[in-house]
């Protein structure tokens, strides 16, 4: 190393400054968490998280595009210099599975975002911008009950739909039952009585 290279670890706030403003609108939104684009900041339902700068440069490079590819190659370009000698691909993958833990993510079932073997990584999540903060994405009532409904077996549907039969069932046979019983008892004593009145002239 030169006497005037300058590392090029992250060193979170330091490096953010360095950062163009963004040109588009300053918050963009997805799950549960929002990025404010101005001061180059995470938050989750609210709660900031403390995210070093390039973890927040390839979050920002993702929902830039989100559903299409980020390659490997496009984060290396915004993440270091043309002159910066590092190990790029070993850099890349700490940098995106640190992403990955601030945000709660696995590459077994990714929620956020998606490796793309031999080509790079993809952001599998909806998300919305706006130039205004707003409250995390979320279902409509509408939406989570589709997809509470689509989750649930046809199997299972069939066996909740009966299960709703099932105690009106038993009402009607018990109402059937004492009807029934009513029925006897007053046919027992009209019986009984009209023998009676036989007996007796």
């Amino acid at each position: 190393m030169t006497p005037n290279a300058i590392p090029t670890m992250d060193t979170g706030m330091e490096e953010r400054s360095s950062f163009a403003p963004p040109s588009g609108p300053r918050f963009m939104r997805f799950g549960p968490f929002q990025v404010d684009q101005q001061r180059q900041e995470v938050s989750k339902n609210g709660s900031r998280l403390k995210l070093q700068g390039k973890v927040y440069q390839v979050l920002v490079a993702l929902l830039e595009k989100p559903g299409e590819v980020v390659t490997r190659e496009e984060l290396r370009q915004r993440l270091w210099p043309a002159d910066t000698h590092v190990n790029y691909d070993a850099n890349v993958n700490t940098t995106v599975n640190k992403l990955r833990q601030a945000l709660g993510d696995s590459t077994d079932k990714p929620l956020y975002i998606e490796t793309i073997p031999r080509k790079g990584y993809c952001l599998v999540t909806q998300t919305e911008i706006s130039d205004v903060p707003g409250t995390p994405l979320t279902q409509s009532l509408a939406e989570v009950a589709v997809s509470s409904a689509a989750l649930v077996p046809a199997n299972e549907t069939a066996a909740g739909r009966s299960g709703f039969w099932i105690p009106i069932g038993v009402v009607g046979l018990i109402l059937a039952g004492m009807l029934l019983g009513a029925g006897i008892t007053i046919t027992t004593l009209y019986i009984s009585h009209f023998a009676q009145a036989i007996r007796w002239p």
